[in-house]
């Protein structure tokens, strides 16, 4: 039994002592890192320094025509599908395509050699990327094309050569400070020209900039450096949108030749009463009317079929229902159809306290909304 002890406690002890030696012959981590040689290996070549995230491969598809880098479904065989891939270039355009998706890439320009055989294309949208160029022959590749979205790219001019049969065309938020001379030549079907959030100034507009435009629907100007009402807006306007400018005067008979104006926004101008004649705003077709963000010290008449009126955060000390209104208050009126139709009036920002004067109510019956 002893023997047994005796060979155990023995045993322990050489496997602490290997323990320890083991532990002291540990070499020591070197404090430097070994040397790596620069040179890329046999074969392959150092990759240039790019802000470009790589292209996204979409899967495999059905259609031998199919760029590599886009995706054609076959339930919508007309439409290919380029859009977020990273893409740099605009591939080769296959001939069935009508419905063209390339928004959220990296595209610089687009040249005419990727619309060969593509000359049913019927919508592009080309958002958000960094076009700086589009050129004129694209468009005589697809004669057909209806719909032309290009903003948030790096446009500096109206591309030229637009087709004639197009109907709407987007380029806000470009850098868009010229409009080249007949750029809207010959096209009497578009409804919607979108300019938001360029650098257009007056002499950036010419007289004629628009005279083409005889189906023209909605027109988006804000956000530019027009001191200016622009010259020659087709009257078949349905809205204008000038917000964000430098506007501090309205020619007295701007709006008589309009026969649909519905939407007019002029929030955020330079507008005050000597600029604003009196009855400017006497337009029987508008429903909304926004002013806003101005130097006014008066509300302006308008006419009494207006539904919608802003004029928050202007100068106004006071509103006098009884100048406003069209008709006598004190006399009692049968026919409803004479009452006026505003329904919201905003006018908090001013220098306005409540209560609502009683005149404002008896002759607005139909105001739902009124801020002070």
């Amino acid at each position: 039994m002893k023997a047994g002890v005796g060979f155990l406690s023995a045993l322990a002890l050489c496997l602490l002592v290997g323990t320890v030696f083991t532990q002291r012959s540990r070499p020591k981590k070197p404090t430097k890192r070994p040397a790596t040689s620069r040179t890329p290996a046999p074969g392959l070549e150092p990759q240039e320094p790019t802000d470009y995230p790589p292209v996204i491969l979409g899967p495999p598809s059905i259609f031998p025509d199919c760029p590599r880098e886009c995706l054609c479904s076959p339930s919508y065989p007309n439409s290919l599908n380029c859009e977020n891939r990273n893409i740099r270039a605009i591939p080769v355009i296959p001939f069935r395509t009508h419905y063209l998706y390339l928004q959220n890439n990296y595209i610089s320009e687009v040249t005419a050699e990727s619309f060969v055989n593509a000359t049913d294309v019927r919508w592009v949208n080309l958002a958000n990327n960094r076009i700086h160029r589009i050129d004129k022959q694209v468009f005589e590749k697809i004669p057909s094309l209806l719909y032309l979205y290009a903003q948030r790219n790096q446009l500096k001019e109206v591309p030229s050569g637009l087709p004639a049969g197009l109907e709407q065309l987007r380029l806000g938020r470009n850098s868009i400070s010229k409009i080249p001379a007949g750029a809207f030549s010959k096209m009497g079907n578009l409804t919607l020209l979108d300019l938001y959030h360029n650098q257009i100034s007056d002499s950036g507009l010419g007289k004629n900039t628009f005279k083409d435009l005889t189906s023209l629907l909605q027109l988006n100007l804000a956000h530019n450096v027009l001191k200016k009402m622009p010259a020659g807006v087709p009257n078949s306007l349905m809205q204008l949108f000038l917000d964000r400018n430098r506007i501090d005067d309205i020619p007295k008979d701007y709006f008589g030749s309009f026969l649909h104006l519905s939407f007019l926004r002029l929030n955020h101008n330079q507008l005050n009463d000597k600029g604003v004649p009196k009855a400017v705003f006497n337009i029987s077709t508008l429903l909304d009317l926004q002013l806003s963000h101005n130097q006014l010290a008066h509300v302006p008449l308008f006419n009494s079929h207006l539904e919608h009126l802003h004029l928050n955060h202007n100068k106004i000390e006071g509103i006098n229902g009884t100048l406003l209104c069209p008709y006598n208050l004190l006399t009692d009126v049968s026919d409803y159809s004479l009452v006026p139709k505003l329904r919201y009036l905003r006018l908090d920002g001013n220098h306005i306290s409540p209560p609502i004067p009683v005149d404002v109510i008896m002759c607005f019956r139909q105001l739902h909304s009124i801020v002070i």
